[in-house]
């Protein structure tokens, strides 16, 4: 029986040559120098891209995705999660750089200047022969009256004195346009939509036709509705009122206090509408009018906007642009029918009675 090769599993290390031994040309040495690295690394490279092309392909998949996902971001960021600190320094900043609002004077003035009217009168010349035959007789019966050195103007739309002033720039232009100008002009406020405007009775009562001059310029002819004499107020009546007629807002002067923010608003000297400013000098002031003999008037605001002759009947402001008075008088010392210096106005209270109606 032939037996089997028998063969040692174990590796034997292999015979080398020497060094300086030579190799017959042709033959291949099978212990020769080993191939450059880069050359194995790219076949063992081919190798494992050929054993996992599958796993390799969905990889550089996943790869390109997170990169698209990263170049999104990085074009769109996200917007930033604001902290309490930048919000109050964002705040702060837009305080600091915001341009100053208008003022209160301003914002108030704008308010009430769609309700704020003129007032024109004219003299009939009948009423004018009256007017001076009456004049005769009080001075007649009173020639050794003295005016003192310090009263209270209370004349300040010129309306007991017809022409007592020059004509104001407004009227020489309606003397150019062969238009009378006014025996007396004055001021008024709008107090309802039916078109009742409040004004002083002293700025009517030397006249007997008055026309009223609105906002949008628009004219018409008036009637008297009211008159309270103790309170030197009359209420007119515009014959054909503005489609859009805005009637002011009135508050109580509960809450004015002395120092507080006022706003005159009228026709001093027949130019306007003017604005002044001032404050609340203080309240429930009187005095008497020594050009009547029961002229004595109570509970007045006083204060220290400039006002003159024209300004009579206009409205007293608060900041809030709400009428809180009706200007009634100048208070000069010198006797002049100027500004010096102090202003009284009827509180809106009192004249909310002369409408028949006390909204407050």
């Amino acid at each position: 029986m032939k037996r089997k090769a028998l063969y040692s599993r174990s590796s034997r290390p292999r015979a080398r040559l020497p060094e300086d031994a030579g190799v017959a040309p042709g033959f291949d040495d099978p212990f020769g120098e080993d191939e450059p690295l880069g050359a194995e690394l790219r076949k063992a490279m081919g190798r494992f891209a050929g054993r996992h092309e599958r796993s390799l392909t969905a990889a550089a998949a996943v790869l390109i995705m997170v990169a698209l996902f990263g170049l999104y971001h990085l074009v769109y960021p996200e917007p930033k999660a604001f902290s309490q600190w930048d919000i109050d320094n964002a705040v702060k900043y837009t305080l600091d750089n915001a341009p100053p609002g208008a003022a209160e004077t301003a914002v108030a003035a704008a308010t009430v200047a769609p309700s704020v009217v003129r007032v024109d009168g004219y003299l009939s010349p009948e009423h004018a022969a009256q007017l001076a035959k009456l004049e005769k007789e009080e001075e007649a019966k009173d020639k050794s009256f003295h005016r003192g050195p310090a009263k209270p103007d209370k004349n300040m739309s010129g309306g007991d004195k017809p022409d007592a002033t020059k004509p104001s720039p407004d009227q020489a232009k309606s003397d150019k346009d062969s238009e009378p100008h006014p025996d007396s002009t004055g001021s008024g406020v709008v107090i309802d939509e039916k078109g009742d405007i409040l004004t002083n009775l002293h700025v009517i009562n030397s006249t007997d036709r008055w026309v009223i001059t609105f906002a949008d310029g628009s004219k018409s002819d008036a009637n008297v509705v009211s008159v309270q004499a103790e309170n030197d107020l009359a209420v007119i009546r515009a014959k054909h009122a503005p489609d859009e007629l805005k009637p002011a807002t009135l508050a109580s002067t509960a809450d004015l206090h002395p120092g507080d923010t006022v706003t005159a608003t009228g026709f001093p000297f027949g130019i306007g509408p003017s604005v002044s400013s001032g404050v609340v000098s203080g309240l429930k002031r009187a005095f008497a009018d020594p050009d009547k003999k029961d002229g004595k008037l109570s509970n007045l605001i006083q204060f220290d906007a400039a006002v003159n002759p024209g300004n009579s009947g206009g409205p007293l402001v608060n900041r809030n642009g709400e009428v809180v008075g009706i200007v009634t008088a100048i208070y000069n010392p010198t006797g002049q029918h100027i500004w010096g210096g102090m202003g009284f106005a009827v509180p809106i209270e009192n004249a909310a009675k002369a409408v028949g109606d006390n909204p407050l």
